[in-house]
């Protein structure tokens, strides 16, 4: 490449990051959660080491007590409104309608906000703690305004039965990208909205194929209808993939920075086959404790099923007690979800985030050298919120 385009590179291992998930997930259970935040932040060490645009590898300083603390927050405001609120839109609920269901679902509602005020603030302190060259990622408050932008958007989807859906994605990602800086200087997002329309097609092509195939089961065109049935299916899932992939290449292509441009060239394809390929081969593995758990817990619960099926009727299976099967079975429980996090990030996560970094390249970077730095965000509450609501788990 010439000094005005430079690529990414990225340099993990597989086996790297298997040991680190497996390791980190073991503490996590043996100290009941508490090793959570340290595991995210281990992880995600590793991860944005690897990734190195231009030669130069970004740089994650997050702090694992700060998400101890923000969690703490978080769960003693979710606390008052699961214990206050909750309480108060249940007495009303009686009170006028006799019934819990409309306290139900106002509480659904209210959480909805907090969901997205969430996804925010995690992105937030993500970008907060992650330095490139040495200089720091930054993104102006905003959550709130995010959070009702997101309710409004989301509303125009669902009742335009996802029509609007570019019109979602991109209006989100350019309220967070407007307000994202790199040092000193503000990210920008171009382009429109229905540049997004483009990356959908084989999602509303696969629609309609569904419509057309119900209409014929209707009028008892059984075979056509089932022939477009699968293929409308089939094209459904890929449909996905490709406005998920290709719309963020699209977005992506339409980020600047202080003159230099962002180019991203992923493939649809190559991700769901990483996706079906690597589900695959972790459901295999596990299988294997898989079904060692499913003859243990045979055994405790039902010793003459499991004679009748010639288990547990010899061995070192019959001659133990029931306790010592229940320990067994427990730490056979523990392990497969262990080896599931360490597998999917090794057949899943890792080769995802690697195949989207090699397709990165940054167009006129030489523009970047006069950023200065910017101030430290303190980032209060860190991803608590997002712990708390589970919005923050992945990587």
């Amino acid at each position: 490449m010439s000094e005005n385009v430079v690529g990414t590179q990225f340099v993990g291992k597989k086996s790297r990051v298997f040991w680190l998930a497996l390791k980190t997930g073991m503490l996590t259970v043996l100290t009941l959660g508490f090793y959570r935040f340290w595991m995210k932040t281990r992880l995600r060490r590793w991860y944005w080491s690897a990734i190195r645009p231009g030669g130069y590898p970004l740089e994650y300083v997050g702090d694992p007590f700060e998400k101890l603390l923000g969690f703490l927050i978080a769960v003693v405001v979710l606390a008052f409104y699961i214990g206050i609120v909750n309480l108060l839109l249940m007495f009303l609920s009686y009170s006028f309608f006799q019934d819990n269901f409309v306290a139900y679902t106002a509480s659904f509602v209210g959480v909805v906000p907090l969901w997205f005020y969430a996804q925010f603030r995690s992105r937030r302190y993500v970008l907060a703690r992650t330095r490139w060259m040495g200089l720091r990622f930054g993104l102006e408050p905003g959550a709130w305004g995010y959070a009702g932008r997101a309710l409004l958007y989301w509303g125009l989807t669902l009742v335009s039965l996802g029509i609007l859906a570019p019109l979602m994605v991109f209006r989100l990602e350019k309220y967070i990208t407007d307000r994202t800086y790199f040092g000193t200087e503000r990210m920008h997002q171009g382009g429109r909205w229905t540049m997004l329309y483009r990356p959908m097609r084989p999602l509303i092509i696969s629609v309609l194929m569904l419509i057309v195939a119900a209409v014929l089961f209707v009028a008892e065109q059984i075979g056509p209808g089932t022939g477009l049935s699968v293929l409308g299916m089939g094209g459904l899932l890929y449909g996905y993939f490709a406005f998920k992939v290709n719309g963020l290449a699209v977005l992506t292509r339409h980020k600047h920075l202080a003159g230099c441009s962002l180019e991203m060239r992923p493939s649809a394809g190559a991700v769901l086959g990483i996706y079906a390929l690597g589900y695959v081969l972790a459901t295999f593995v596990i299988a294997i404790p898989g079904t060692a758990l499913f003859i243990l817990l045979l055994v405790v619960q039902s010793p003459d099923t499991a004679a009748e099926l010639s288990l547990g009727t010899g061995g070192w299976v019959a001659d133990q007690s029931r306790w010592v099967l229940v320990a067994v079975s427990a730490m056979l429980y523990f392990s497969i979800f262990l080896l599931w996090s360490a597998l999917t990030h090794t057949f899943v996560t890792m080769p995802t985030i690697k195949h989207y970094a090699r397709t990165l390249t940054l167009i006129e970077p030489a523009s970047l050298l006069s950023i200065t730095q910017r101030p430290r965000d303190a980032a209060e509450q860190a991803e608590g919120f997002a712990e708390a609501l589970d919005v923050g788990a992945s990587i």
